[in-house]
């Protein structure tokens, strides 16, 4: 059944095959906070795979000013999300999207999983990033820079156990200028949230 949770002093919706907002939402929120602190002009931000909305409910309520935008390929993260008051279509990652933000911000699912670790329901795509964790990180970052403004980012949440080093490399590939902007040791992981822009347009 649906319920509210307190994450964070934030009351939020949550739903049952929902990603329930852990420590990675928490790190992903201090980064986008410090991406978009300060900024003079009106932003364009969206987020890939919003779950439970909290990360873009919490970039809304701290800075309304700004255009907001989210997706998620499963209906009941989209259920949950528009909920939490966050404006957000059904979408697997960026289809059906058109324009360039300022901003693109995706906890991606990025543990390694085999079929044998696999879960039946739509949870399974918020965690399942195949064979090596980086399946569907390396489709966003393949779609990714047509997405962004000249002088856009992208933060993109992973493990340690995705392999960070192959993520940089992928990256650099897709024209990403990188670096780490946010960390937080878990058991058995680190959680890195990686800043990239493009470097073709500077």
């Amino acid at each position: 059944m649906p319920e509210y949770s307190t994450h964070h002093d934030r009351k939020i919706h949550l739903a049952a095959d929902v990603y329930e907002p852990a420590e990675d939402s928490y790190l992903l929120i201090g980064a986008a906070r410090g991406e978009i602190a300060g900024s003079t002009q009106r932003l364009r931000i969206i987020e890939i795979g919003t779950g439970s909305g909290i990360v873009t409910a919490a970039m809304m309520r701290d800075a309304p000013e700004h255009i907001y935008a989210a997706t998620d390929i499963s209906p009941h993260a989209v259920t949950c999300a528009r909920a939490n008051r966050v404006p957000v279509v059904r979408a697997d990652l960026f289809r059906g999207i058109r324009g360039r933000f300022d901003l693109i911000i995706f906890n991606s699912p990025y543990l390694p999983t085999t079929p044998a670790e696999r879960v039946d329901g739509w949870l399974d795509r918020a965690w399942n990033g195949g064979a090596d964790g980086r399946a569907v990180i390396n489709r966003f970052l393949g779609q990714v820079p047509t997405f962004l403004t000249d002088r856009g980012s992208i933060l993109l949440l992973l493990s340690s156990l995705t392999g960070i080093g192959p993520v940089r490399e992928r990256m650099a590939s897709a024209g990403l200028l990188a670096h780490e902007v946010a960390s937080v040791r878990c058991p058995g992981e680190r959680l890195v949230v990686l800043r990239g822009s493009l470097s073709s347009r500077f």
